[in-house]
């Protein structure tokens, strides 16, 4: 074909038309292909029309009629073998500086599968050239590409020290669980989520608004002196897909948990199982309803009281609070709704909790706890004994974990009987003429006289002490120790005056402490001196008893049955009393 009858307006409608599909290397082989098929004059009609340069036009001819060429076009090649800048990866001994360059910052296990390095690849690419291999960051990232090195984040998946029952216990919830469903019986998951400060603060996350018109927060973080800190409480009820949260403005305590538990049943749990005998909570096993909490069991125990369900407690195993449902079925949601939007106050917050809804039909509830909830509040040892003993029943497998709570606490152990009360001389055989040195009717008179007087001392003491007394004196006080009434006074003071006994003798025959005695002629004789009464004071015996013997003797001989008590306080083994018959050795006597 003659170059005059070439239309090059054609060509050149065509040529830009494949311009736009073609890389490099095939436009060049296209455009030597038009010219080798139009003969002489080709090669300049084609470069007119592509505004290509003739000299690329004729290399792309001698390409076509290259077999080997079009072998490797054909093979995706842009150039010929050979061509270009040689790579840097084959410089000599850079791959062997490389390595020992990354060993110095590689971090981990040595023999572990995953290792990381703190050095980014211009660190790396600078301490290169240093080392005289001058090489680009790209370079060292296909390098270290080679080697099995990519960039990655941090994949929070470790989770500490495992406990060998853990799985067990996962099942036992699981099949727990299952149960409550089938049995119409509430299940809940309940957990603290993390506390926010309500102010003008910036939070994670972004929101669709007028371009150059973002929520404007604080540039920084710190907490005011005087800030309100909020800390939601999550209950998330299983069957029923629904959220309920008690926003507190207190501390986080055993107290608070139960008092959301409480409240989540007072709106809703109540009347969603009406017919509900027990309470199946899942929880994790620290924090406010940790596993150790003593406020947590006695907050529960008042719970099940009040409610009468029989409340069940499963934790989970340490370190696996993540697989409690409340975490992912309630509070990420609500973190979602919360997202790029500052809490200016707490209804803004409770605000954003009730908005939180879900594809799968979540709806959450929020109410407002303003309670003080003291922090440190201790459950006495008590307390716990009787929790421990008649309220919480304890699983088989671990019990720490796995417990209930009962609504009416078990019978108690029978009491243990008290300490035995001492034994006594009965009054009757007591006041007899030889011991006392006096009538029995005339003690017994002076007793009567002396009651109303005795009485209102007593009360007096009582009012000074500790108020005044409810009821009358009673025998014997709760540790089993005598309690002595005005005859036993008399007698005692009789006693002491006759036969000179010691206040151990007498406390053993009236079946109280020395002590006791003494207060008790120190007492007798103030009333008489007050009463102006005078009782006889006939000389002692002859021979004064000395020990036990000699005074269970002397009884008998004037024929009083006198039986010194075995149980009873101790007798002094000998008495220290004179045979004397002198005023000086007998006690003096009241004035009128």
């Amino acid at each position: 074909m003659a170059t005059g009858e070439i239309d090059e307006a054609a060509l050149a409608v065509k040529f830009a038309a494949m311009r736009q599909v073609l890389n490099e290397r095939q436009w060049r082989v296209y455009l030597g292909s038009e010219a080798n098929a139009l003969g002489h004059g080709g090669i300049a009609a084609v470069a007119r029309a592509s505004g290509a340069a003739q000299g690329t036009v004729a290399a792309g001819a001698e390409e076509v009629r290259d077999p080997e060429a079009l072998a490797g076009l054909a093979a995706g090649r842009a150039r010929r073998g050979g061509a270009g800048r040689p790579r840097a990866e084959g410089t000599p001994g850079l791959k062997n500086e490389l390595d020992a360059l990354l060993e110095e910052g590689r971090r981990g296990d040595p023999m572990s599968v995953v290792t990381w390095n703190i050095l980014s690849l211009r660190d790396i690419a600078r301490q290169m050239a240093l080392r005289g291999f001058p090489v680009s960051k790209d370079t060292i990232a296909r390098l270290m590409h080679d080697d099995g090195y990519s960039l990655q984040g941090m994949a929070k998946v470790l989770e500490g020290t495992q406990h060998e029952d853990r799985d067990l216990q996962f099942g036992n919830i699981n099949a727990e669980i299952a149960l409550a469903l089938e049995d119409g019986e509430p299940v809940i998951s309940i957990d603290g989520k993390k506390k926010e400060k309500i102010g003008a603060y910036g939070r994670g996350g972004t929101s669709w608004r007028p371009a150059g018109d973002p929520v404007r927060v604080r540039s920084h973080d710190f907490p005011d002196k005087n800030g309100i800190v909020i800390t939601p409480y999550g209950i998330y009820d299983i069957a029923a897909n629904r959220g309920f949260v008690s926003v507190g403005t207190s501390h986080d305590t055993a107290a608070f948990a139960v008092t959301a538990i409480r409240l989540w049943w007072q709106e809703e749990g109540s009347f969603r199982y009406p017919h509900a005998t027990r309470l199946l909570i899942t929880c994790d096993a620290g924090g406010s309803n940790s596993i150790r909490g003593r406020l947590w069991k006695d907050q529960l125990a008042v719970l099940a009281a009040e409610t009468g369900l029989r409340i069940e407690v499963m934790h989970f195993p340490p370190g696996t609070s993540k697989w409690n449902k409340v975490e992912h079925r309630l509070f990420c949601h609500i973190t979602r709704t919360w997202k790029a939007r500052p809490l200016a106050n707490i209804d803004d917050a409770v605000a954003g909790i009730a908005a939180t809804v879900t594809s799968q039909g979540l709806k959450c509830c929020p109410v407002r706890d303003d309670r003080d909830y003291p922090d440190g509040v201790k459950v006495s040892d008590q307390r716990m004994k009787h929790l421990e003993d008649r309220v919480i029943e304890r699983r088989p497998f671990h019990g720490e974990w796995n417990y209930a709570v009962l609504p009416v606490p078990r019978p108690g152990p029978e009491p243990e009987p008290g300490p035995a009360r001492p034994a006594r001389v009965p009054q009757d055989t007591l006041n007899h003429p030889a011991l006392t040195g006096m009538p029995a009717a005339d003690l017994t008179a002076a007793a009567e006289d002396l009651r109303a007087p005795f009485e209102a001392r007593l009360q007096l003491n009582y009012r000074i002490r500790s108020g005044p007394r409810a009821t009358a004196p009673r025998s014997s006080t709760p540790s089993g120790n005598r309690r002595l009434d005005v005859t036993d006074h008399l007698l005692a003071l009789r006693l002491r005056r006759h036969l000179n006994l010691p206040a151990a003798a007498i406390g053993a025959l009236l079946g109280v402490s020395g002590a006791a005695v003494s207060h008790a002629l120190t007492l007798a004789a103030g009333l008489l001196t007050a009463a102006r009464i005078t009782l006889p004071d006939p000389p002692p015996p002859e021979n004064l008893p000395r020990t036990p013997a000699e005074l269970t003797a002397y009884a008998a001989a004037a024929g009083s049955s006198l039986t010194i008590p075995e149980n009873g306080h101790k007798m002094p083994d000998r008495f220290f009393a004179r045979k004397s018959k002198s005023s000086a050795t007998r006690p003096k006597q009241p004035t009128n």
